[in-house]
């Protein structure tokens, strides 16, 4: 099924709808606190939706151990509202007490891969479950690495057995930010583990060599070249739960849902095929 990004401003309108899109996604360091609208309209709408929980600020990437009290904070949440899936990024974003308002590239080496992976070991034990792993939107790569991004990734599920976050857009920015062959990456992927798939739109710039740039910015339409990818994977993986990310310049609900239905009548089109296919088998 097909699901939206949840925010504030749509609250009321998706509490007076008969028919919801298939699930909602918050970010859940936007709901640790007790008390409130938020809580209030979330557990309202929990009550009759799927919900998926989609953390941001753990650094599953960075050198410092993961901070225990946002830990034990996303416990009590995953335990309030029993989301479906909880996901993550494969990133730091803070250092030494210090917190970065930015989702940073880990380098893919041996290092990296023991500190995410052990990260990774201590979320799901503290969350009592599998999570999921978001593969990044890059816009450099390290001389450091020994890893490729899809080795570096198909390892880390491997040895914590976390799922994977498919997300598209980000497989599309990446890998024509780094000149990849998009579809040898993502078949190298470990693509039994994903759980969940991300589409999302970017902003199209230029570097300072004039070379294509994109930027995972979250504030427009999936591009067409991602709705192709994402067609892509779904032939590859059949219909996945698909999140539309829609998080800066947030359009009006109609739109917003127009996404969703475009991800969802993809998916429903492609059981019909397959269902014709197997019926002439």
């Amino acid at each position: 099924q097909a699901g939206v990004g949840l925010k504030p401003q749509h609250f009321t309108a998706f509490l007076g709808m008969a028919s919801r899109p298939g699930f909602f996604e918050v970010h859940a360091e936007n709901f640790l606190v007790d008390g409130g609208p938020l809580p209030h309209h979330l557990a309202r709408l929990r009550e009759t939706s799927a919900l998926s929980l989609h953390g941001v600020g753990l650094s599953l990437g960075g050198l410092d151990p993961l901070d225990g009290g946002h830990l034990q904070s996303l416990r009590s949440l995953v335990a309030r509202y029993q989301p479906a899936e909880f996901s993550e990024h494969l990133a730091w974003s803070s250092h030494q007490g210090r917190f970065l308002n930015d989702l940073l590239p880990v380098p893919y080496d041996n290092d990296a891969l023991l500190r995410v992976s052990a990260h990774l070991d201590h979320l799901q034990n503290a969350l009592g479950r599998s999570v999921l792993l978001e593969n990044p939107a890059t816009y450099v790569e390290f001389s450091q690495s020994t890893y490729s991004e899809e080795d570096f990734i198909s390892e880390v599920v491997r040895r914590s057995g976390c799922g994977l976050l498919l997300d598209v857009n980000n497989a599309y920015v990446s890998g024509t930010n780094h000149g990849r062959d998009l579809h040898a990456y993502l078949s190298a992927l470990p693509l039994a583990a994903v759980r969940q798939v991300h589409l999302a739109g970017f902003h199209r710039d230029v570097d300072s060599l004039g070379f294509p740039l994109l930027v995972d910015h979250h504030g427009s339409p999936v591009d067409e070249a991602v709705w192709e990818l994402y067609g892509w994977v779904l032939r590859r993986l059949g219909p996945l739960p698909t999140l539309i990310e829609w998080d800066n310049d947030v359009p009006p609900l109609p739109r917003l849902l127009e996404e969703a239905g475009r991800a969802q009548s993809l998916m429903a089109g492609l059981a019909r095929n397959r269902s014709v296919a197997d019926g002439r088998a």
